[in-house]
């Protein structure tokens, strides 16, 4: 694929733009994002990126990343880059999912740079690499909670989102521990974001953690954090 040229997706995709103008203007504000969206509801973007993506042989790791990197910086269309992401999780590229992927994912997590890409970038993508190579990878998120992209060290936050009783708290508190003074929203949203995970399914180490650092989180984050599960 040639990354200079828009992906195969633009033009399943303008093909029913016309027909949601109105629906893409709600989308992009909504967004706030200065990419256009096609205004085409999720369902339809999933079955469009289901019938491109069935036809790719991925099974390869270079011919993976091409692809995916083909269809991320082609795209006309915000939907293009949900099926960049669709494409990061092919069952076919499960297999790809390792410290190898971790360079492609920090690009998409950079430029992407909102919250939609990002989170699931981080709670389904890394938190997989996670899983298989736990070490470098735990070295490899602390080193991104203390780096200075906002995004970045959000991904380090919520990597471990679906991980409920096996979630790491030391590393979940590690992770946390530079942005505990942060006036970032989204840092403080993936703080308590990331606590109420592990709380719903263990809720004393979460009151203890709260408690003890009380003077450092933000109102947002404790309230988040506690939401579900009280004091």
């Amino acid at each position: 694929a040639d990354m200079a040229k828009p992906s195969s997706s633009a033009a399943a995709l303008e093909t029913i733009h016309n027909r949601h103008a109105e629906r893409a203007a709600q989308m992009q504000r909504y967004m706030k994002s200065q990419m256009p969206y096609s205004g085409v509801a999720m369902p339809e973007v999933r079955a469009i990126g289901k019938r491109l993506l069935a036809g790719l042989d991925v099974s390869r790791f270079d011919d993976w990343e091409r692809e995916v990197l083909a269809l991320w910086s082609g795209a006309r269309v915000r939907e293009e880059r949900y099926v960049a992401l669709a494409l990061c999780g092919h069952r076919a590229a499960r297999e790809h999912q390792t410290l190898r992927a971790l360079p492609l994912y920090e690009r998409l997590i950079v430029e992407g740079a909102w919250w939609d890409f990002v989170d699931e970038l981080a709670a389904h993508r890394l938190g997989e690499i996670l899983r298989r190579e736990g070490a470098p990878m735990k070295r490899a998120m602390k080193t991104w909670s203390r780096c200075d992209n906002l995004w970045k060290r959000r991904s380090s936050i919520i990597c471990q989102l679906r991980f409920k009783a096996d979630t790491d708290l030391a590393l979940l508190f590690a992770c946390i521990e530079p942005s505990l003074d942060s006036k970032e929203f989204f840092l403080r949203k993936a703080i308590g974001w990331a606590l109420r995970a592990h709380a719903d399914v263990d809720a004393d180490p979460i009151r203890r953690y709260v408690h003890a650092n009380e003077a450092r989180l933000s109102p947002l984050s404790r309230r988040e954090a506690l939401r579900k599960v009280g004091l």
